[in-house]
């Protein structure tokens, strides 16, 4: 039993957005605790959100998850529940809930839809069975789900600390906090090459990344100079110069990924198509920049006024790829809930 006491009903509704990681998050220190190896950097989307509800329901035996309408897989379920653990730990509570998720990402297919649905879940959850947390505290627990999902519990650029040690000590210092990108007037120009889920999950490609790949270690040390070289250009609102960076880092962890043994590879060829057109746009003169985070699906980073352009550039590479063009978007919302 998690908790002594069944707590009285609650319930919440909370939205997130899934971000785009400029510096990649890919590998941990800490399994359990899901405690980065390096701090990351990431622009949070105003597309795509994820719609979570959470009703705690003390006369349910076990918790009920329904994703889009339908019952969800047994091991999402599992994921879940799992997270709910934690929050019924922190609460003090053994009711169990129902959850229902709206997604209008799509789902394991490399667009951070683990990010905007466990940001949502946190918030809602943390409402329903009445805690107060910080944004920094909902941070942390977002984390717990997954670890991207630290990030889109705030707006806009947002970087994750990766803190130091392990266990609860490692869990104090690595949370997600917003920067002032104030003077960046960014878009990111999403091309989709494939909806379907990854063949293979992030959190076992990252984790056999990491086991075996002899690029990695360097791949990470390299993320420490890329960090502090983005932060300083995003200060100095140099959009140009934050592109070249995400573009190295992103390109850098893919290459971790393809040097694995065996080798874990997310692009496809329109991943590659996408990634040509976009040096030939900047060939014209076009200030983009690609990244890709771990799936096919690439994201162009530009200038809002070149967003179209750049959406129309790569659209023309046929009805495999589908555009969305889109801004820095706002932090995790409760829409909805019982006041507690």
């Amino acid at each position: 039993m998690i908790g002594a006491r069944v707590r009285e009903t609650g319930w919440a509704t909370a939205v997130a957005h899934p971000n785009i990681a400029l510096v990649k998050y890919w590998g941990k220190r800490d399994e359990s605790w899901i405690l980065p190896v390096n701090g990351s950097l990431s622009m949070t989307l105003d597309i795509f959100p994820t719609t979570t509800t959470v009703r705690v329901d003390p006369s349910i035996a076990a918790d009920i998850v329904s994703v889009d309408g339908r019952s969800a897989p047994r091991a999402a379920a599992n994921r879940v529940s799992e997270f709910l653990d934690l929050v019924r730990t922190l609460a003090d509570s053994n009711a169990r809930a129902m959850v229902d998720t709206v997604n209008t990402v799509p789902t394991g297919a490399g667009l951070a839809s683990s990010a905007s649905g466990f940001a949502a879940l946190a918030m809602a959850a943390a409402h329903a069975y009445g805690l107060a947390l910080d944004r920094r505290d909902l941070s942390r627990l977002a984390r717990r789900g997954s670890g991207s999902a630290c990030r889109s519990v705030y707006g806009g650029f947002v970087e994750w600390h990766a803190g130091r040690g392990t266990g609860c000590a490692g869990n104090d210092s690595s949370y997600a906090e917003q920067i002032d990108a104030t003077s960046l007037d960014a878009a990111m120009v999403i091309a989709l090459v494939d909806h379907r889920p990854k063949p293979v999950p992030s959190r076992i490609a990252m984790r056999h990344t990491a086991a075996t790949s002899p690029l990695y270690r360097a791949w990470v040390e390299s993320c420490t100079d890329d960090l502090a070289r983005i932060r300083a250009a995003i200060a100095a609102g140099d959009l140009g110069l934050v592109g070249r960076i995400a573009e190295h880092n992103a390109l850098g962890m893919h290459a971790t990924m393809l040097a694995a043994r065996p080798a874990v590879r997310y692009l496809l060829a329109r991943s590659l198509a996408v990634l040509d057109r976009i040096v030939w746009l900047r060939e014209c003169g076009v200030a983009v920049h690609a990244t890709v985070d771990a799936g096919p699906n690439v994201v162009a980073l530009c200038g809002r006024a070149d967003a179209d352009e750049v959406a129309a550039a790569l659209g023309e590479l046929g009805d495999d790829v589908t555009t969305h063009v889109a801004a820095p978007g706002p932090p995790a919302t409760l829409l909805a809930g019982d006041p507690r």
